[in-house]
C-alpha cells in the first residue's frame, strides 16, 4: 500500500453519496467501501483494523510514533467501552522499557581457519550476526563443535551434548527439536531461551545458529536478509543493561543453508547428511577442526513503549480480586525492505484484527447483562515482534496482584480469509479451560478443530506463553480450517499467507477478511471469558501436564506415561 492516510475518508464519503442515489439494491462493498450487509459487531471490527492498519501508523512498530498513535486509540476505545484505566499511575499505559539494538553495515564476520586455509563467509548472503544488546563491538574466536539442536531432555533420555565437551568453545547447532517429541516438548525445547540455556550452562562462549534446507523452503533466507537493518529489541532493567540475554555467549551468528556446508563439510560429516539427520532425528554432536572466528558490531540504545491496560470490574465481593486477562499485541515490525514499492508492513492480521476482536469482546462483556463475578483485564501489549516483550513485562510486573492472574485468552494472527465453520484453539488441551471452552463453542455455534501446523510450535512464539511461563493457563484462539462453502479450501488459504504475505506489506486491509467471523471470534473470546469469571473455582493444570510441571506448579511425577509414549 502506498501512504494515503486520507484514503479511507475520502472513499467512505464516495460511498455514502452513492448509497443515497441507490437505495433499491445495495452496492457491493468497494475494496475501501461500507458492508450494509454486515452486522453492528462485524462494522466495529473492521473500523478498528483499517485504522490500525492504515499507513499513518507506518507499520506500528514498538517504540515509534506509529505504535503510540495506536496505543493512543485503543486506550480511548477502552474508555469509551466504559472501561477503567489499570496501568500505571491510574492511566491507561503500562511503561515498558527497551534497548534497542541495530546491525552496523558489513560490521560484522565469519571466517572458519581449517586445514591451514581461511573461509570468510558473505555478510547477508551467508551469514548474519545476531543482534547484541551487551556490548557494542564483540569478537570471539575459539575451537567449535557440532550439537545438534542444543537439547538436553532427560525424560525423553535425549542428549544432544553427550560425549562433547563445549568449555571456551563455540557450539554449532540447528533449530527445532527431534521429530519423535510430542507438540509441547518440541515446542519448548525449540525455543532459543532454552538451548543459549543449555549452551551457556555447559561452558559454551560463542554460538552459530544454521539453517537447514527444510526450513529455508518454508522462509527463505533472502527474504529475511532483506531485512537485516531492522532493529531488535529486549527489556531494560533499572540500571540499563538487557534483561534476558546471554552475555556469555559473545558473539552468535546465523548461517544460511546454502553456507552450511562450509563450515560443517568437515571430518567425515556433509552438511547435506546432518540435514537428512535432523529430518530423521539422528542428530550426534562432533567436534569440528579447526577455529571459528565471530564478530559483531551492533549500536544500541534505550528506548520505551507502552502497554494498554484497562480493567472491567467483577460484581462478586470475593471473586472481584481474581482476573481473567485478556491479551493481544498491538505491535506490529514497521517500516522495511520495500515490496513491489511498498515499504510499510501494515499487520492487517497480524495483530491488529486480534486487537480488533479483542475490543469487540471487551464491548460485549461490558454490556452483558449479568456482570462477571472476576475482573477481566484487557492488555495490549507491546513488542511482541521483538521477543513477546510487553506480555513478559507485564507478567514480571503486573499492575494487579500476581496471584490473582486465573487465566489468559489471547488473540494473535487470526487469519480469516475464507467463511469457516470452526475456530483453532492452541494450548487448550493443557487445562481445564478445555471444558469451558467446548460449552462457549457450543453456545457461539462454531467447531473446534485441532492445531494443523503443530510442527511449527505457535504454542510458544506468541504472548500466551509469557502467562504459561508465570504458571497462569491460556488458550490461544485463531482462524478456522474447514471452509463454510464446498470445495474451498479454508487451509491452503492460511498456507498462502503465510508464505506470500505473512510479515510482508501486503498483509493489509485489502485483503477479503471475514469480519463476520471476526464477530463470531469475538462472541467466543467474551463467552470464555464470562465462564471463566464465574466459575466458582480458577482454571487448573491438568494433572501430569508438561507445562503445568514446568511452570504451574505441578509435581513432576506423571510426565514418564506421555515420555514413555513418544520412544
Amino acid at each position: 500500500m502506498r501512504y494515503s492516510p486520507f484514503r479511507s475518508v475520502v472513499g467512505l464519503c464516495l460511498i455514502a453519496t452513492l448509497a443515497a442515489c441507490q437505495r433499491a439494491a445495495p452496492p457491493p462493498p468497494a475494496p475501501d467501501g461500507y458492508d450494509e450487509s454486515a452486522g453492528a459487531d462485524a462494522r466495529r471490527i473492521e473500523s478498528d483494523l483499517r485504522f490500525l492498519a492504515d499507513d499513518l501508523l507506518e507499520g506500528r512498530e514498538a517504540g515509534t510514533r506509529g505504535y503510540d498513535l495506536a496505543a493512543l486509540y485503543v486506550a480511548e476505545r477502552l474508555r469509551a467501552i466504559g472501561l477503567r484505566p489499570a496501568g500505571d499511575d491510574g492511566r491507561y499505559f503500562q511503561r515498558v522499557p527497551l534497548l534497542r539494538a541495530k546491525r552496523v553495515d558489513g560490521g560484522g564476520s565469519l571466517v572458519i581457519r581449517r586445514d591451514g586455509a581461511a573461509t570468510a563467509l558473505k555478510f547477508r548472503e551467508q551469514f548474519l550476526p545476531q543482534l547484541n544488546f551487551d556490548r557494542g563491538d564483540a569478537r570471539v574466536s575459539a575451537a567449535a563443535v557440532f550439537v545438534g539442536q542444543a537439547v538436553r531432555a532427560p525424560e525423553l533420555e535425549q542428549d544432544d551434548f553427550a560425549d562433547v565437551d563445549l568449555r571456551g568453545k563455540i557450539a554449532v547447532l540447528f533449530h527445532g527439536a527431534p521429530p519423535r517429541f510430542d507438540t509441547d516438548r518440541r515446542a519448548f525445547y525449540s525455543s532459543f531461551r532454552e538451548k543459549f540455556a543449555a549452551l551457556v550452562e555447559r561452558g559454551a562462549i560463542g554460538a552459530v545458529i544454521v539453517s537447514t534446507d527444510d526450513e529455508e523452503k518454508r522462509q527463505p533466507w533472502a527474504r529475511g536478509a532483506e531485512n537485516w537493518a531492522r532493529p531488535g529489541m529486549r527489556l531494560r532493567d533499572a540500571d540499563g543493561r538487557a534483561l534476558d540475554t546471554f552475555p556469555q555467549l559473545q558473539v552468535i551468528a546465523q548461517v544460511s543453508a546454502a553456507g552450511a556446508g562450509a563450515l560443517l563439510d568437515a571430518g567425515g560429516h556433509t552438511a547435506a547428511a546432518l540435514f537428512r539427520d535432523a529430518r530423521e532425528g539422528k542428530l550426534r554432536g562432533f567436534e569440528l577442526p579447526g577455529t571459528i572466528e565471530l564478530s559483531a558490531q551492533t549500536r544500541i540504545e534505550p528506548a520505551e513503549s507502552r502497554n494498554v491496560v484497562a480493567v472491567l470490574p467483577g460484581t462478586d465481593a470475593a471473586l472481584k480480586r481474581e482476573h481473567v486477562l485478556f491479551s493481544a499485541h498491538l505491535d506490529h515490525i514497521g517500516i522495511g525492505a520495500p515490496v513491489q514499492g511498498d515499504a510499510i508492513y501494515n499487520g492487517a492480521l497480524d495483530n491488529a484484527l486480534g486487537v480488533a476482536i479483542m475490543l469487540e469482546a471487551a464491548q460485549q462483556l461490558a454490556r452483558s447483562k449479568t456482570p462477571p463475578k472476576r475482573s477481566l483485564l484487557f492488555v495490549a501489549v507491546t513488542a511482541e515482534e521483538k521477543g513477546l516483550l510487553g506480555a513478559e513485562w507485564y507478567a514480571r510486573h503486573p499492575t494487579v496482584p500476581r496471584d490473582s492472574l486465573v487465566a489468559n485468552v489471547n488473540m494473535d494472527m487470526p487469519v480469516l480469509l475464507v467463511p469457516t465453520r470452526d475456530v483453532v484453539p492452541i494450548g487448550v488441551e493443557h487445562s481445564s479451560l478445555q471444558a469451558v471452552l467446548d460449552r462457549a463453542a457450543d453456545e457461539v455455534g462454531v467447531s473446534l478443530s485441532p492445531d494443523p501446523s503443530p510442527q511449527e510450535s505457535v504454542f510458544i512464539r506468541s504472548d500466551q506463553f509469557a502467562f504459561i511461563r508465570a504458571g497462569v493457563p491460556a488458550v490461544y484462539l485463531t482462524g478456522g480450517v474447514k471452509a463454510r462453502q464446498s470445495g474451498v479450501d479454508a487451509g491452503k488459504h492460511q498456507r498462502d499467507f503465510l508464505s506470500e504475505r505473512y510479515h510482508q506489506p501486503g498483509d493489509d486491509a485489502t485483503q477479503p477478511i471475514q469480519y463476520g467471523d471476526a464477530a463470531r471470534l469475538a462472541r467466543l473470546n467474551a463467552r470464555i471469558g464470562q465462564s471463566v469469571a464465574d466459575a466458582p473455582q480458577r482454571p487448573r493444570w491438568n494433572a501430569g501436564d508438561f507445562f503445568g510441571e514446568r511452570f504451574g506448579g505441578l509435581d513432576a511425577r506423571a510426565s514418564s506415561r506421555g515420555a514413555a509414549a513418544t520412544r
